[in-house]
C-alpha cells in the first residue's frame, strides 16, 4: 500500500500558476490569494489550531552541511512549511512531494530568497511539464519578467529542460522524463548557475531591465505527474557576528547578572538573568546559530527585533527558544516550547537536538512570517497576525531590532560557536 498524505490535512492557500504548456516561450502565470498561516504541530498561539504530528525523518544533510546553514524544505512526510494551492492535488507519496491532477499551480515557500544555493531531486512523467521557479514575484504573470523558471519539459518548442523560460536557452541537455534526476542551482546577484546530475548546463548573468534579485521559491505542476524529494537550500551571504576572540560588536545590557566570556573560540554564557546585545540592528534576515546547552533542562534564548535593552526592560523582542528538554521522553512534547520555538507564540513541533552537544538552528524572520530549523529540520512555520506594536511582547513588530543572547537564570551554562546573519534584500 502506498504511503500517501494529502494536502487536505494542512492549512491551504489558493495559488494558481500555469506554466510551460503553451507553444510560445512566454508562459503565462496566475497567482491568487496571499499566503495564510502555515500549519504547525501543537497549539498555534494565534490561530488556536491543533495539527497532527508526523513521523520524523532525518534531513538529507551531512553534519558539515548543517553547520553551513543548509535547511530541508521537505520533512519527508508532509507539506509543512509550504503554501499549498487547494486547486491541485499536492500530496506526499512514497517519501516524495507529488502532484498529478487538478489545476496548474505552484507549491511556494512563504518566504523570499535572494542569494542562495538550492538542490533537489525530481521525477517527471513522460510527456509531462514542470519547473523550479526562482525568485518569484507575488502575483507573477510573465516568466520573462516576474520569475526565473528553470524548465523541466523535454518537449517544449523553445525552452526545453534546463532553460530559463523567456530568458535563456540551455543547449545539449539530455531528456529527463521517466527517471529521477538532480538539480543544483546557485543564485548570486544577477548570476544563475545550474547543474543537472552534476554537469553544469546553465551559466547565465541577467543584464536585462527585468532582473530579479529576490523572490519566492516554487515547484510547478503544469502537465503530468511530477515528484520531488531532497529539497534543500542555504542562504549564501552569512556574516559572522562572533569573532572567537572578543565581544566586538556586542554590549551587555545594563543590569545583566550573566557572565559573557570568550575562550577557545567559543562565547560562554554563565549565570543570569542577563543579556548580550548586538550594536547593530537587523530587520529581515536568516540567522544561523551553532550552540551547546551544557546540561539537561537548561535554558537560553536568542532574542531578535528587540528594542534597545535597558535595566528595566532588558529583553523586549521576539525570542527563539533554546531548550532541548521534553516531556515523557517524547520529542513531540517540548518541555518548555523547545529549541527553535518562538517563545510564548508558537512551540517547536518537536525536539530535534540532543540535550547536550552542539546543534545548529536557523531562523528566517521576514515581514510577519517566521520559520526555524534545528539541524536542518523545520520546527516552526508561523505568521504573526497581531496588531502592530513597537514591543514584540505586546504585538507584531515589523521594524528592525537588536539580536540578544540570553543568560536565563543562575544555572545557565551555554556555549555559542557561531552567530551569523544573512540580511535579505528588500
Amino acid at each position: 500500500m502506498k504511503n500517501v498524505l494529502r494536502a487536505g490535512l494542512w492549512t491551504l492557500v489558493l495559488w494558481g500558476v500555469s506554466g510551460c504548456g503553451d507553444t510560445s516561450s512566454q508562459e503565462s502565470l496566475k497567482t491568487g490569494d496571499s499566503p495564510a498561516d502555515a500549519a504547525s504541530v501543537g497549539k498555534n498561539a494565534e490561530s488556536g489550531q491543533v495539527e497532527p504530528t508526523v513521523e520524523f525523518v532525518s534531513p538529507p544533510l551531512t553534519a558539515g552541511e548543517i553547520s553551513e546553514g543548509w535547511i530541508s524544505l521537505f520533512d519527508g512526510r508532509s507539506l509543512y512549511g509550504w503554501d499549498v494551492p487547494a486547486e491541485t492535488d499536492w500530496h506526499v507519496e512514497s517519501d516524495s512531494i507529488v502532484a498529478e491532477s487538478g489545476a496548474k499551480s505552484l507549491l511556494l515557500t512563504p518566504f523570499r530568497l535572494d542569494d542562495f544555493e538550492l538542490r533537489c531531486d525530481f521525477h517527471l512523467a513522460p510527456g509531462g511539464n514542470s519547473g523550479v521557479f526562482l525568485r518569484t514575484a507575488d502575483g507573477a504573470a510573465d516568466p520573462a519578467t516576474d520569475t526565473y523558471e528553470l524548465n523541466i519539459c523535454d518537449d517544449h518548442p523553445t525552452h526545453r529542460t534546463g532553460s530559463l523560460v523567456g530568458r535563456h536557452v540551455a543547449e545539449n541537455v539530455p531528456a529527463v522524463a521517466g527517471a529521477w534526476h538532480s538539480f543544483r542551482v546557485h543564485c548570486e546577484g544577477p548570476r544563475i548557475q545550474v547543474w543537472l546530475d552534476g554537469k553544469q548546463i546553465v551559466d547565465f548573468t541577467d543584464q536585462s531591465a527585468a532582473i530579479r534579485l529576490t523572490g519566492r521559491l516554487g515547484l510547478q505542476m503544469n502537465q503530468g505527474r511530477v515528484a520531488w524529494r531532497n529539497v534543500c537550500v542555504r542562504p549564501l551571504r552569512y556574516k559572522a557576528l562572533l569573532n572567537g576572540k572578543g565581544l566586538d560588536g556586542w554590549h551587555s545590557v545594563p543590569g545583566s547578572k550573566a557572565d559573557f566570556s570568550v575562550g577557545d573560540g567559543l562565547l560562554h554564557v554563565a549565570g543570569g538573568p542577563g543579556f548580550l546585545e548586538t550594536d547593530e540592528t537587523f530587520q529581515d534576515f536568516a540567522l544561523r546559530v551553532t550552540a551547546r546547552i551544557n546540561g539537561a533542562g537548561l535554558n537560553g534564548g536568542v532574542f531578535f527585533r528587540a528594542m534597545l535593552g535597558t535595566e528595566k526592560a532588558p529583553s523586549n523582542g521576539y525570542e527563539m527558544q533554546l531548550h532541548n528538554g521534553m516531556k515523557n521522553g517524547d520529542p513531540t512534547q517540548p518541555a518548555d516550547h523547545g529549541t527553535g520555538a518562538i517563545f510564548r507564540r508558537i512551540p517547536a513541533r518537536r525536539i530535534v537536538a540532543d540535550e547536550t552537544g552542539f546543534f545548529t538552528a536557523v531562523l528566517i524572520a521576514q515581514g510577519d512570517y517566521f520559520a526555524s530549523w534545528v539541524n536542518g529540520y523545520q520546527v516552526v512555520s508561523w505568521r504573526d497576525t497581531r496588531e502592530d506594536r513597537e514591543n514584540p511582547r505586546e504585538g507584531r513588530r515589523l521594524a528592525g531590532g537588536h539580536l540578544s543572547l540570553q543568560g536565563h537564570d543562575p544555572g545557565t551554562s551555554l556555549d555559542f560557536q557561531a552567530v551569523d546573519v544573512h540580511e535579505f534584500r528588500p
